[in-house]
């Protein structure tokens, strides 16, 4: 532990270096947090595909999909329960116009897990419909992330 009683990167609590690990945890104050438990975090990305926008990351240092396994499913769960749950209190009532996912990597640009909440789908320009596409090589979305891990599809 640090004199500030942070754990250090590496021990898979926080990473005083990542971006994510900060803003989630309250020590990088540009960001309102939408949601904060024990567990999760979830504020707006600050590069909207959509009307609606979130990121919803662990408060814990965790790489990106690919270092997942089969025990991080009720993660993953969490992470969508908690992105729909926001949206609802922002007043999207139709959770079938929405897109919850992840960019695979190497298409990530921070390597810490981060669901991409989006709403409404619909709704996506034409350069948001690209990097948020179903079924390319760098989105997936949480449905399909499950049921990759559910199955104990190597990741890699």
């Amino acid at each position: 532990m640090s004199a500030d009683g942070e754990q250090q990167p590496g021990a898979g609590t926080y990473d005083s270096k990542c971006i994510f690990c900060r803003i989630s945890n309250n020590h990088e104050g540009e960001a309102e947090l939408l949601h904060s438990d024990e567990e999760l975090a979830c504020f707006k990305d600050i590069r909207p595909g959509a009307p609606y926008h979130y990121l919803v990351v662990p408060k814990k240092h965790v790489g990106n999909c690919k270092t997942l396994t089969s025990d991080d499913v009720p993660l993953v769960q969490n992470m969508v329960e908690v992105g729909k749950t926001v949206l609802q209190k922002n007043n999207v009532t139709d959770l079938e116009d929405i897109r919850l996912g992840f960019h695979w990597p190497p298409f990530c640009s921070i390597s810490h897990l981060h669901l991409h909440v989006l709403a409404p789908a619909s709704q996506l320009g034409f350069l948001s419909r690209m990097i948020y596409r179903l079924n390319s090589y760098w989105f997936i979305t949480a449905d399909q992330l499950i049921e990759r891990l559910q199955a104990n599809v190597p990741t890699s």
